[in-house]
């Protein structure tokens, strides 16, 4: 599968437009990385968990938008797009959205 956030593949014509696309996963923090956190927050620094969870909210994200595009019969998807939003304000929720046209290139 060809991901690309560009709309189209260079070198390669599509022929076939499936449709817009999504994967979305809702991951929860929890409680001790919320602490450690806003002590790194404190004292200044980056925080690995938050980061970690971050990156595996997108991975999941970009493997689901992947799952479907092919389900659909599609062999790359064009336009992609990723949308990151913090569901509430103290629950600790974590909203990744990855949105993009499947299609078929040849």
């Amino acid at each position: 599968m060809i991901v690309t956030t560009t709309p189209t593949v260079e070198g390669h014509q599509i022929v076939e437009y499936h449709g817009v696309i999504f994967g979305e996963v809702i991951s929860g923090i929890n409680f001790v990385k919320d602490f450690f956190a806003g002590i790194r927050n404190i004292v200044g620094g980056r925080s690995n968990s938050y980061e970690e969870e971050l990156t595996k909210a997108r991975t999941n994200a970009m493997a689901e938008l992947e799952q479907r595009a092919a389900r659909m019969g599609a062999n790359a998807i064009v336009g992609v797009d990723i949308d990151y939003e913090v569901l509430g304000n103290d629950n600790g929720m974590l909203m990744v959205t990855a949105s993009g046209t499947a299609v078929t290139i040849r």
